[in-house]
């Protein structure tokens, strides 16, 4: 039986309309049982001062010659418990109701008496010439007592009810845009991820209803960036591929040890080719669907004393000049490795388009406008302007550039990892070294 009563109550203990429903019901209840009662003890006080003032004037009325039956026929009756006694100046008794029950002496004013098992409200007034007694028998006088206050109750009893009937019917309305956005969420297909319609809802559910379309446009940011990369890798792959098995076949077909060796050179460079590809798709996939940057401060100069250090050998093996211009010590929130990433991609970048022999600086300062910058500079030669908007893009490359091994991928990656920072990348001259400069520029809140 426990269990059965604990499964039937479970569920309705996380409804916020039975929660809700059930507090206010229970409120209303609350109060209209304490009315209730402060009415009913109100009206029996109310009752009782009544039944005072009307024994007062009935013996302020026999007091005055007035005949006792002319005054409330009701109220002399035997039923409603009324019993008078009149005494003359001498003390001798001139009335006296039908089986009185009352004592010979009284109290002036107002008086409570038990006479015969019976107890009775009594008052006496008297005068030069007589004394008057009207007692009134407490049990007939509580039941009217209760009989008035009831009736004083009843509406109140009433209309608790239908109160509380049309309160759980606000509430149900007051509900009702919540419950179609539930089945509208319930309808929905499990690639769909609108927006949900703010319209019309409470003011307390639109902010979560906000939150949800934020986390809808970030899932579906982040279904498009997979959706892109399976694409890209399906596109891209096919042709090194397609090389690596053509390759594949000249080397089987090689007759000679000459051919034979440059059959698998080849074969060789093109497996490094599609492990760099395959290497780029993954780190740009990671970086377009990792989360916000944590603030984390990074602290860049010693970043660009590793990249350096890790870059310095291709760069010498190739005749280029690789150091490092100005260096602030400086840092910026984010997350480190991502940002290592940004800047090994622009200098690798610099040292495969670069032509030795050749210079490739980095600078690390901070502008005039107070933001921070990484420039990558080289004598290479460059980018031209029309073309710059475009090598953003994923497997973008300049003209000019195909004899370089490459996947076009490296700024793709680059604007991936400063967008994730908050930071922008442009592309422009160096006056300096006549190449390339590009320029990573960081928010001024970074230190």
């Amino acid at each position: 039986m426990r269990r059965m009563m604990w499964r039937f109550w479970a569920p309705a203990r996380h409804s916020l309309r039975a929660r809700l429903q059930a507090l206010v019901l229970g409120t209303i209840l609350l109060a209209c049982a304490v009315l209730a009662a402060t009415a009913y003890r109100n009206a029996l006080f109310e009752a009782d001062a009544l039944f005072d003032e009307h024994l007062r004037q009935m013996a302020q009325a026999v007091q005055q010659g007035v005949p006792l039956g002319w005054i409330n026929p009701e109220e002399a009756s035997e039923d409603a418990g009324i019993e008078v006694q009149i005494w003359g100046a001498d003390g001798f008794p001139l009335f006296r109701s039908p089986r009185s029950v009352l004592p010979g002496r009284a109290v002036l004013g107002f008086s409570d008496i038990q006479s015969g098992g019976v107890r009775y409200r009594v008052y006496t007034l008297q005068t030069a010439l007589q004394t008057v007694q009207i007692a009134q028998d407490m049990s007939a006088r509580d039941a009217r007592a209760r009989a008035l206050a009831f009736r004083a109750v009843l509406p109140l009893l009433g209309i608790t009810p239908m109160l509380m009937l049309v309160v759980g019917w606000i509430i149900g309305r007051a509900l009702r845009p919540v419950q179609r956005m539930q089945r509208q969420v319930a309808r929905r297909s499990a690639d769909d991820l609108s927006p949900l319609p703010e319209q019309g809802l409470p003011d307390e559910v639109r902010p979560l209803v906000g939150e949800l379309n934020a986390l809808f446009a970030r899932v579906q940011s982040t279904l498009q960036a997979q959706r892109h990369f399976v694409a890209d890798a399906a596109h891209e792959l096919r042709s090194p591929l397609t090389a690596l098995r053509l390759q594949m076949q000249a080397l089987q077909r090689a007759a000679d040890e000459p051919a034979r060796e440059l059959a698998a050179q080849r074969l060789r460079q093109g497996i490094e080719r599609a492990i760099d590809l395959v290497g780029q798709l993954l780190l740009l996939a990671r970086q377009e669907s990792a989360p916000e940057a944590q603030a984390q401060s990074v602290d860049l100069l010693a970043l660009t004393r590793e990249v350096l250090a890790e870059c310095l050998p291709l760069a010498g093996a190739r005749g280029l000049d690789l150091g490092v211009e100005q260096a602030d010590a400086l840092t910026v929130p984010g997350q480190a490795e991502a940002l290592r990433v940004l800047l090994r991609n622009l200098v690798d970048n610099a040292i495969k388009y670069t032509p030795g022999p050749g210079t490739i600086d980095v600078s690390l300062l901070r502008q005039a406008d107070g933001t921070i910058a990484w420039v990558v500079e080289d004598s290479g030669p460059g980018i031209p302007p029309a073309e710059r908007a475009r090598v953003f893009d994923r497997f973008k490359r300049g003209e000019g550039v195909a004899e370089v091994p490459g996947s076009g991928l490296g700024l793709a990656i680059v604007e991936a990892v400063a967008r994730q920072h908050g930071a922008r990348v442009s592309l422009g001259d160096s006056e300096r070294l006549g190449g390339l400069k590009v320029t990573v520029a960081f928010g001024a809140s970074a230190a």
